[in-house]
C-alpha cells in the first residue's frame, strides 16, 4: 500500500490548481490525484469528431469527467468576481478571494502565451442602459481564451504539474476509511493508498459520490438551489454591440408575473451550443472558440430561473433530474423550438425548422419545450426574453432558437471551517463538489488556497 501525504479525489479546476500550487512550491510533500475521467489528451468527444451526431453515454463522459474537469470543454471563460459563482469570500473575506482569483488568472495568462484581453463590465455603459429597463448587470472582469487555447493550457499546467504530483485516470474512489490519524483509500483497480490528508474535489459531477462520503462521516450538509432554463441561441449581430464590450454580461431580471430571478449564464459569442451527460442524463450547455476559423455566426447563452426549495421538501437536484428526464424521454436528449412557435403554443418540427432563418449549430429534436419545463419557469424564461430584446432588439424575433432542458445542478453545502477542512481532522473539501464554489475562477482559487494551507 503506497502512502502519500495529500490524496486528492478529482481533477477538475479545484485539483488542477490545487496540484500546480503543490508543483510550484516545490513541496516535499507526496501528493496523488485521482480522477475516474481520461488525461487531457484523451478528452475527445465522438459528436465533436463526427463519429455521431447525439450523445451515446460515453462512460466516462469526456465533457464532464477528466483532467480539468466540466471546465476544460466549455468555452474558457473566467470570471473574476465576489458577485455571483460562488461563496468564496464568506470563508476567505473579499480582499484574499478577489487576490487568488487574480493569481489564478496570472497563471493562466503565463501559460497561455497570448495577449488575452481582460472584459470590465464597469468599464461600459451597459449597465446604465440596462437599468431604464428594470435589468440588472453585475460587475465582474472577464477573461476569455476559448475551447481551444483552453485546453491547450491545461495541457500544458498537467505536464508541469507531474514533475511532483502522481496522477492516476480512469480510476474510481470506492471508499475511504480512517484508521487512528490516516486515511485508507480503496479504489475499483483494487489499490488502497494511505495518507494524512484527503482533498475531495469531485465537482459537480460528483455530487452523488461525495454526499455518500459526507453521509458515511456524518458530515453535515445544506440543501441548495438548482437552476431550470433553456439554452438561447440567435445571429451574433443581435448581442454584438454588448458582447464587443463585455464579452459576459451577467443579466439578472425579476419577472412582473411571480417576482422570481431570471439571469442570463454563460455567454458564447460565435459559439456552439453542446451537449452534456450528467450522471447518464444529457442536458444543454454552450461554448465558443479563440480561433475565428472554429467559430459560427451565432452567440449562445442561458437562460435560468432560480429555484430554491423551503421543508420539507430537500431535494432540489433530484427535482431539476426529473425535468431533464423529462424532456430526455420526449426528445430522445435535447429539444429545440422556436420562440416563435413557443409564444404560439405549437410545437416546432422539421417542416418549421427548415423555414428557420437561424441555422442551429447543435443536432437537437425539434418539439415543445411547455411539455417539460413547468408553467412557471417557462413563463419567466418568456418575459425575460422580451426584457432582453429591449437592449438588444432582435432576441424576441421568431427564429430565435431554444434548447431544453439546461440545468445548473449545485452540489449541496457542506459545513466546513474557514480552511474547507471537515469536522474530520484531514478531510478537506473544495470547488463546486463543496457547493462554496459555482465557477472556474473560484473553485481553482479555492484549491490553491487548500494547497498553501497543507504546505503550511
Amino acid at each position: 500500500m503506497k502512502e502519500y501525504d495529500v490524496l486528492i479525489v478529482g481533477a477538475g479546476a479545484s485539483g488542477v490548481f490545487a496540484s500546480y500550487e503543490f508543483t510550484k512550491q516545490n513541496t516535499d510533500k507526496k501528493v496523488l490525484l485521482i480522477d475516474r475521467g481520461n488525461p487531457i489528451e484523451k478528452r475527445i468527444c465522438p459528436i465533436k469528431t463526427g463519429k455521431v451526431e447525439n450523445c451515446i453515454s460515453c462512460k466516462p463522459c469526456n465533457i464532464m469527467n477528466g483532467y480539468g474537469g466540466a471546465g476544460t470543454l466549455s468555452d474558457g471563460k473566467y470570471n473574476i468576481t465576489n458577485n455571483f459563482g460562488g461563496e468564496l469570500y464568506k470563508y476567505l473575506g473579499k480582499k484574499e478571494s478577489i487576490e487568488l482569483m487574480e493569481y489564478v488568472d496570472k497563471v493562466l495568462c503565463e501559460f497561455d502565451g497570448y495577449n488575452s484581453k481582460l472584459y470590465s463590465t464597469s468599464d461600459s455603459n451597459l449597465k446604465t442602459i440596462a437599468l431604464r429597463h428594470d435589468l440588472h448587470l453585475l460587475d465582474a472582469k472577464v477573461r476569455h481564451f476559448g475551447t481551444d487555447r483552453n485546453v491547450e493550457i491545461l495541457k500544458k499546467i498537467y505536464d508541469y504539474s507531474r514533475k511532483k504530483v502522481d496522477m492516476i485516470f480512469n480510476t474510481l474512489v470506492l471508499d475511504i476509511v480512517k484508521e487512528n490519524d490516516k486515511f485508507i483509500v480503496t479504489t475499483d483497480k483494487d489499490q488502497k493508498y494511505s495518507t494524512k490528508n484527503v482533498v475531495l474535489a469531485s465537482g459537480r459531477s460528483g455530487s452523488n459520490w461525495i454526499s455518500k462520503i459526507c453521509d458515511k462521516f456524518k458530515i453535515e450538509r445544506f440543501s441548495n438551489q438548482v437552476d431550470i432554463g433553456v439554452r438561447v441561441e440567435l445571429p451574433a449581430e443581435i448581442f454584438k454591440d454588448i458582447t464587443d464590450k463585455v464579452y459576459e454580461s451577467k443579466i439578472v431580471y425579476q419577472t412582473k408575473e411571480y417576482n422570481d430571478l431570471v439571469r442570463t449564464f454563460c455567454m458564447n459569442p460565435y459559439g456552439q451550443v453542446v451537449a452534456e451527460n450528467t450522471n447518464g442524463i444529457i442536458t444543454v450547455n454552450g461554448h465558443s472558440y479563440a480561433d475565428p476559423k472554429l467559430q459560427s455566426e451565432n452567440t449562445n447563452f442561458a437562460l435560468l430561473v432560480s429555484n430554491k426549495f423551503t421543508e420539507p421538501f430537500k431535494n432540489s437536484n433530484e427535482y431539476g433530474e426529473s425535468i431533464a428526464r423529462l424532456s430526455n424521454m420526449l426528445g430522445g436528449g435535447v429539444i429545440l423550438q422556436r420562440f416563435g412557435d413557443l409564444v404560439k403554443g405549437r410545437r416546432s418540427d422539421k417542416r418549421r425548422m427548415e423555414k428557420c432563418f437561424t441555422e442551429p449549430t447543435l443536432k437537437a429534436t425539434p418539439g415543445d419545450l411547455s411539455l417539460v419545463i413547468p408553467k412557471r419557469q417557462l413563463d419567466s424564461i418568456i418575459e425575460m426574453i422580451y426584457a432582453l430584446d429591449k437592449i438588444a432588439p432582435g432576441t424576441a424575433n421568431e427564429d430565435t432558437l431554444l434548447y431544453g432542458v439546461e440545468v445548473k445542478f449545485y452540489n449541496s453545502k457542506i459545513k466546513t471551517d474557514k480552511n474547507f477542512m471537515t469536522h474530520v481532522e484531514g478531510l478537506y473539501v473544495v470547488g463546486d463538489g463543496g457547493g462554496a464554489t459555482h465557477s472556474l475562477s473560484q473553485a481553482s482559487a479555492s484549491g490553491v488556497y487548500v494547497a498553501r494551507h497543507l504546505m503550511n
